[in-house]
């Protein structure tokens, strides 16, 4: 029997929605050569994680084994996927292969932080083929909501897997190659050990529908409104973009994009070739110079984000362009969970406006990108995998996904972030397990979840913060009493003084008894101090805040 194993190790992406970062390893056990599948981020809320700019996996596992690391295959230019490519890549520094269109977003990611050219290698569609060490890999062109997604054929000397990537059964996608099913059979044919596999839409029950349905009640509906129109959805989605594009001219409207997300994907789709017939844009101060009736603003913040443009206009002006009674916004995007409360902020901000705000409940002006729970049985009838591994959801559709295998008599595991699965067994193998977690973007500087920085902030955030300052003389005496400064705490206590006075009038009369002893230990003195000003505070307000103490000594 072989010493040397096929593993799969997701370290983000599996047990959640976002962030995905997949390991394949083959050869023997601990000495893997490795490929890495995407490097996606997620995005913060101001609940979990406030002030952080962007969420991404820790990679130290792969780090301290970049010397294994073959390359790095990016499966398309979603921020969930291609997003992390210039905060990480420095730490493993491998090539990374992609299709023409996720190259040119990869590589603009890379220059942003100004890499080296030469790192994003572009690669062909399937049977066009890149070695990888022990790898063989090529990327199978499958139809999702941005052009040129691709599944990865990944053969090893023993075994062969399909990695789904994103992807949904549409065979007219408007942009982007249609799934290919006469493909995937023949793929198939080679037999497919395992088929890792999206899970997203595990518990939708209907077949999942096709983009081009959208064109006409788009038309339909933009062409009954009367002042301006505003459409919103995800800004890679460019086949949407070109629907929405397409039905605003029919309508006899001049469209503008808003938001450099949006504009940056219309540009990488025209560089590369992939959206060659998108309508002639406007500038804003053009969309501003013109009837309203005659204008549609294709905008940025479908999700409820607060910089982007859709926020922006709901609060006032953007770029010189603003809403009023009469206009339309139109989400054509589904809200992804978590980003409901943002998303109705605006909505509501907009009806405030009298701003007529038309949303996806009645399923006519978007469709997913995500294979449905039927769509998802016939990938597993046309691979025919002997295991599945679902990936790509929360653990709630990794173990759904699980049973639907089963319904086909396929094995499957639920392997979550950090689970190391052996596919060289004859059964999915749990193998070991690895420490996982997410790094934080905070401002320009990259911190552990773990290394306390957002839960201080989230302390404060919920219960204040005051700092104490002590200054003690050359003879180890106070000089005056101690001062208290206050951020994020009511201004008077429940016996109608001011907190600062109350708090300072403890401090002091803690201060002109202390003994020599306490008076010459900072640590004691720092405890004391931080005791009374949480004690005085829960006695006055109710809280226990935060507390930062300074001792300065002149001596």
């Amino acid at each position: 029997m072989s010493s040397e194993r096929l593993i799969y190790l997701p370290l983000g992406g599996a047990g959640e929605i976002g962030m995905n970062a997949y390991v394949y390893g083959y050869g023997a056990p601990d000495k893997e050569r490795l490929i890495v599948v995407d490097l996606g981020v997620t995005f913060p809320d101001m609940d979990g994680s406030p002030g952080v700019d962007l969420i991404f996996p820790d990679i130290t596992w792969l780090e301290e084994r970049k010397d294994q690391i073959e390359g790095i295959f990016i499966t398309h230019a979603h921020e969930d996927h291609v997003g992390a490519v210039g905060l990480l890549w420095e730490r493993l520094g491998a090539p990374i292969y992609a299709r023409t269109f996720t190259a040119n977003i990869a590589t603009r990611k890379l220059s942003e932080k100004h890499l080296p050219e030469g790192i994003v290698r572009t690669v062909g569609a399937y049977p066009s083929v890149t070695k990888c060490g022990p790898f063989t890999v090529s990327v199978v062109p499958m139809s999702h909501s941005i052009p040129e997604s691709g599944g990865l054929l990944i053969e090893t000397p023993t075994e062969r897997v399909f990695h789904s990537g994103d992807f949904k059964i549409d065979k007219t996608p408007v942009v982007g190659e249609p799934f290919d099913e006469d493909m995937l059979s023949e793929i198939a044919k080679g037999g497919i050990k395992a088929l890792v596999c999206d899970s997203t839409n595990v518990f939708s029950e209907h077949a999942g529908r096709s983009e081009a349905e959208l064109a006409k009640p788009l038309q339909a509906l933009i062409e009954e409104q009367k002042g301006m129109v505003v459409a919103t959805t995800f800004a890679s989605n460019i086949a949407r973009l070109k629907t929405l594009a397409v039905a605003a001219q029919n309508a006899g409207r001049s469209i503008c994009l808003l938001g450099r997300a949006m504009r940056r994907m219309v540009e990488a789709g025209i560089e590369t070739g992939i959206l060659s017939d998108f309508p002639s844009v406007i500038s804003p101060e053009d969309a501003a110079s013109i009837p309203r009736e005659n204008v549609m603003l294709l905008v940025t913040g479908s999700q409820g984000e607060r910089r982007a443009a859709s926020a922006q206009l709901s609060q006032g002006k953007y770029l010189g362009l603003s809403l009023k009674e009469g206009d339309t916004f139109i989400f054509s995007s589904k809200t992804i969970p978590g980003n409901e409360r943002g998303v109705i902020r605006i909505m509501n901000a907009l009806s405030e406006k009298g701003v007529e705000v038309i949303d996806d409940r009645g399923g006519l002006y978007h469709v997913s990108g995500h294979a449905n729970r039927p769509d998802l049985k016939k990938l597993h009838q046309i691979m025919q995998p002997q295991m599945l591994i679902p990936m790509h959801g929360e653990h709630r559709h990794l173990r759904e996904h699980v049973k639907l295998g089963a319904e086909s008599g396929i094995t499957g595991v639920i392997a979550v972030n950090g689970t190391m699965v052996n596919l060289s067994a004859n059964r999915p193998e749990v193998c070991g397990y690895v420490e996982t977690g997410r790094t934080y973007l905070d401002g320009s500087v990259q911190i552990g979840a773990l290394d306390g920085i957002v839960r201080d902030r989230i302390r404060m955030a919920l219960n204040g913060h005051v700092t104490a300052t002590l200054i003690v003389d050359e003879h180890d005496e106070p000089l005056g009493d101690p001062w208290c400064e206050l951020m994020g705490l009511p201004e008077m206590g429940r016996n109608n003084a001011p907190l600062v006075d109350v708090l300072e009038e403890d401090l002091s009369q803690f201060i002109n008894r202390a003994d020599d002893k306490t008076l010459l230990d900072d640590d004691e003195l720092e405890t004391q101090l931080r005791r009374i000003i949480r004690n005085s505070c829960q006695n006055e307000i109710g809280k226990k805040p935060e507390v930062t103490i300074i001792i300065s000594r002149l001596n």
